[in-house]
């Protein structure tokens, strides 16, 4: 999933905004002035076009998950576990540490 602004394409094809698309597991909605991408992994990441963004977990992954969703085991000591297993000192770092090119 690509999104530029209000313009998104999953697999290079997009996405007319205000439309939903489901399509094997994963569903792009848009509540508001937002727009969301859920997986039926559960996971759902949600985006204002500009800045914003927040990533919402299922209970049932508590304790599964690791990267920019942080490990979901209400520890903070560990929230911000580098892909090298080193726990950056702040969220830049640590956010940096898992760009990819």
């Amino acid at each position: 999933v690509v999104a530029q602004g209000r313009n998104v394409s999953v697999n290079g094809a997009a996405v007319p905004e205000g439309r939903p698309y489901l399509h094997k597991g994963l569903g792009v909605t848009w509540p508001g002035d937002w727009v969301a991408v859920a997986s039926s992994l559960g996971v759902r990441v949600a985006w204002d076009g500009h800045l914003a963004v927040t990533v919402t977990a299922e209970p049932e992954l508590r304790g599964g998950t690791w990267g920019l969703c942080g490990t979901y085991n209400d520890d903070p000591a560990d929230d911000f576990v580098r892909p090298d297993g080193d726990v950056a000192a702040i969220a830049a770092a640590f956010a940096s540490a898992w760009k990819v090119p």
